[in-house]
């Protein structure tokens, strides 16, 4: 059989739409709510907003493509694609390591994101209680280093958080992963226009557009430029095989450039009305725009403990996170399971337990960093930056520079040109000299930057 007429034993997305969906929850994560909207308002508005879609379709778009077609060529686990596309190009072995390094890089970021996604799922109980109700900031903050600081309250949420995300992949392509995102990515949408509209009643609108979209290119740096670029490859979850898992299960007939180009439009999208949900709210309760990941866990719930509907818009919020969350973690999860099915030939359910239950050990890794071991440091970090710093500052870029380099010399114009269905001469010629020049330098400095070498 033509290796592109093969199919994934998991089974395929149902249509092109459900791809789309799927493709984005991977992308959307908790960083699209908290990270995108604060570096746009710290490094020049809509000029850093410029700036960051030009890296999104020079960098961002090309690699998605890259990588959506490796998963839909090869339609397997990343690790047998990998073993497979190899042959298919006659290279040299080494080259697997695109797959490996994915798979691995995916079950780690998911065992420190469950955590964090438990503390989304504690909170929304916290601001269903009123625990936030008049708050200051000193309470919430001494409320968020109480939390963290008690490893069974996070021990609690982690599993409550790991265990529905298990559920919903045991459940298989169709049945878990398309049924989830069918019903989480309209919920997410639904929710931050609630919460858009919301703002809008706080006087303060006016001042959050400004704050995000009033270019000032006098704030647009060198760092800012590769604060951009970073952004611009962490924000779609490239080389990290969820995109590549998920590319294996599209139809043949669907279109990747058009699909990439949506995806990365809707990513975008999502962090743009974080902002303009959140800024009007922080301004108009007087409060630090710039505090980065305290934004959510002790900013803001100052601010919807001492506004009208605080209780019900602060939980819509954090119901809000923990959707952006799920549909990041079982993308996350997704390569290996599948590799554990292709191998050892179990079940979905097997595998999911098994792989369920490995990650959810190594969080509590992460949940000890924050007490039991939160002096116990790895080249002077703890158990939980060092997951992060390997896995985002060096397995990523390693994977996004490895991808473009594969798709971009490795394998035929032939191959590519048949997976891409690209018909226009010119954007095939644009997106091949993209992927094998623009991407892999534009990574190697992310990746010199990540690490602190630039």
């Amino acid at each position: 059989m033509n290796i592109s007429d093969r199919q994934s034993m998991h089974g395929q997305w149902s249509s092109r739409w459900t791809f789309i969906l799927a493709a984005t929850g991977a992308a959307v994560g908790l960083g699209n709510i908290w990270k995108f909207p604060y570096l746009t308002g710290q490094n020049g508005g809509s000029a850093f907003v410029l700036i960051y879609i030009i890296c999104v379709a020079a960098l961002g778009i090309p690699l998605m493509m890259a990588e959506i077609l490796l998963g839909r060529r090869g339609r397997s686990t990343p690790i047998h694609t990998m073993k497979v596309l190899v042959e298919e190009t006659n290279t040299t072995q080494w080259w697997q390591i695109i797959g490996w390094s994915g798979t691995l890089a995916g079950m780690l970021i998911l065992s420190y994101y469950s955590v964090i996604g438990g503390w989304t799922l504690a909170y929304i109980f916290k601001s269903l209680a009123g625990t936030f109700s008049g708050a200051t900031g000193e309470f919430t903050a001494s409320t968020f280093a109480t939390f963290v600081g008690s490893a069974t309250s996070l021990f609690f949420w982690h599993t409550v958080f790991m265990l529905i995300t298990m559920v919903i992949v045991a459940g298989g392509v169709q049945g878990g992963l398309e049924k989830a995102v069918q019903f989480l990515m309209p919920t997410l949408f639904f929710l931050l226009l609630l919460m858009v509209g919301y703002s809008m009643s706080t006087g303060y609108f006016g001042k959050g557009m400004e704050f995000l979209f009033t270019p000032d290119f006098s704030k647009l740096t060198g760092s800012s430029m590769l604060s951009a670029m970073g952004q611009a490859f962490f924000s779609l979850s490239l080389g990290m095989g969820t995109i590549m898992i998920y590319g294996s299960y599209v139809p043949k007939d669907t279109s990747i450039a058009n699909t990439s180009i949506i995806i990365a439009m809707a990513d975008t999208g999502v962090a743009l009305l974080a902002g303009m949900a959140i800024f009007p709210i922080v301004f108009a309760n007087n409060l630090e725009p710039g505090s980065g990941p305290g934004l959510i866990f002790q900013t803001l719930p100052v601010a919807f403990g001492n506004m009208t509907g605080g209780i019900i818009f602060g939980s819509l919020f954090f119901i809000l996170l923990l959707v952006a969350a799920w549909t990041s973690s079982i993308s996350l999860i997704e390569p290996l399971v599948t590799w554990l099915i292709e191998t050892f030939g179990i079940s979905r359910i097997k595998a999911s337990l098994y792989s369920g239950i490995a990650t959810w050990m190594l969080g509590l890794g992460t949940i000890w960093s924050f007490n039991l071991w939160a002096d116990l440091k790895f080249f002077g970090l703890t158990f939980f930056d060092l997951l992060d710093f390997i896995t985002s500052n060096l397995m990523l870029p390693l994977g996004g520079i490895l991808i473009a380099l594969f798709a971009g010399w490795l394998m035929s114009s032939e191959n590519t040109k048949s997976e891409l269905r690209i018909t226009n001469p010119a954007l095939y010629t644009a997106w091949q000299a993209l992927v094998r020049y623009i991407a892999p330098i534009a990574v190697f400095i992310v990746l010199l930057n990540a690490i602190g070498i630039l």
